[in-house]
């Protein structure tokens, strides 16, 4: 049996969305025609307190349409250079939007508010306008780390006091709401717009949902039209979507559970340096310099063993939790990781 920790976007659709599908109504959905996709973004924005939602297809596509909805070309972005917008998403900002990054680098994750403000500097003929900060929660590349609250506000603060928009990539948002006890909506309250994955822990084989005000919005589906994500029958995604927001947000407890039993059992293995108490959602990181193989000699070692992960060079391994995830696979896991290790 491979037991698969490459990431939570191998999740696939429980029977309920399935069926689901078969059941939904459906209409264009580019002429706004699609009553299940109508449902579903009103769905969302009441869920995170915004005035209107957009269906996408990926959240790659609607951070590209919220930065282009908040800007023009030429501007600047501020935001982390270990943000999923800036490390994984092809460069889109400035090849397709014509943005210009401006890299503030995070600490585990964690903007420091006096960083941003020295980073937004003042109008100048020589400079691109700041136009947007752009934050993430929970952190892929910290670990799935939390943005506390507190900072948040701080850092949409600084933003809006300097006149820029504020974009939360918000992937796995549900993950921070269960993990802190804190709503969604709360995040959301202090940005312009957020995007949230429903392909990911809430197990959709596709979507993601963009929210802001309705002006917003509607700037963003224009994007979307423009960059080729206009949808038909689109309901058979959103079908998917609905049934995930009304059933799968609590049971993302379990993955979180299942992560920090998987990291205190890395822990104890040789090689691997693991922090358990930096696991706070559903992502383990273990850096392997010590074992002496590069990531990806060990990430084949891995799957010789049947288990299945994400390299992080130059020396991390990322392992991530999710439904098909229980307590007896993470245990199995742990043995094969060892052993995996020790063959070294």
């Amino acid at each position: 049996m491979i037991i698969n920790l490459r990431s939570d976007t191998q999740t696939l659709p429980t029977e309920s969305m399935l069926r689901a599908i078969t059941s939904a109504p459906l209409g264009d959905d580019v002429f706004g025609e699609d009553p299940t996709v109508r449902k579903l973004e009103d769905m969302a924005a009441r869920m995170l307190g915004k005035e209107a939602g957009l269906l996408v297809v990926s959240g790659t596509m609607g951070n590209l349409v919220s930065l282009m909805a908040h800007s023009n070309r030429g501007d600047e972005v501020i935001l982390d250079p270990d943000s999923h917008i800036f490390y994984h998403e092809t460069g889109s900002l400035a090849a397709i939007a014509g943005l210009m990054p401006m890299p503030v680098r995070s600490r585990e994750g964690m903007l420091d508010p006096d960083d941003v403000a020295a980073a937004i500097r003042s109008p100048n003929v020589h400079y691109p306008r700041p136009r947007i900060l752009c934050l993430e929660n929970t952190h892929n590349r910290s670990g799935g780390r939390i943005l506390p609250l507190d900072l948040h506000k701080r850092l949409c603060a600084i933003a809006h006091e300097r006149g820029l928009k504020v974009h939360l990539d918000g992937a796995r948002i549900f993950n921070a709401q269960v993990a802190s006890g804190i709503p969604a909506s709360e995040w959301a309250r202090e940005a312009d717009s957020v995007m949230f994955c429903l392909s990911k822990g809430l197990s959709c084989p596709i979507g993601s949902v963009v929210v802001g005000d309705a002006e917003f919005i509607e700037r963003a589906r224009r994007f979307r039209k423009q960059i080729g994500g206009g949808m038909r029958q689109a309901g058979v995604i959103a079908a998917c979507g609905i049934v995930a927001l009304e059933t799968m947000i609590d049971r993302l407890a379990e993955d979180h559970i299942n992560a920090k039993l998987l990291a205190q059992g890395l822990a104890d293995i040789a090689g691997l340096k693991v922090d358990p108490d930096k696991v706070e959602t559903n992502m383990v990181y273990a850096e392997h310099s010590a074992t002496g193989l590069s990531t990806e000699e060990l990430l084949t070692r891995l799957k010789e063993q049947g288990v299945l992960a994400s390299g992080s060079p130059p020396n991390r391994i990322r392992f991530v939790t999710h439904r098909h995830i229980d307590r007896s696979a993470v245990e199995e896991a742990i043995c094969r990781i060892k052993r995996a290790v020790e063959g070294a």
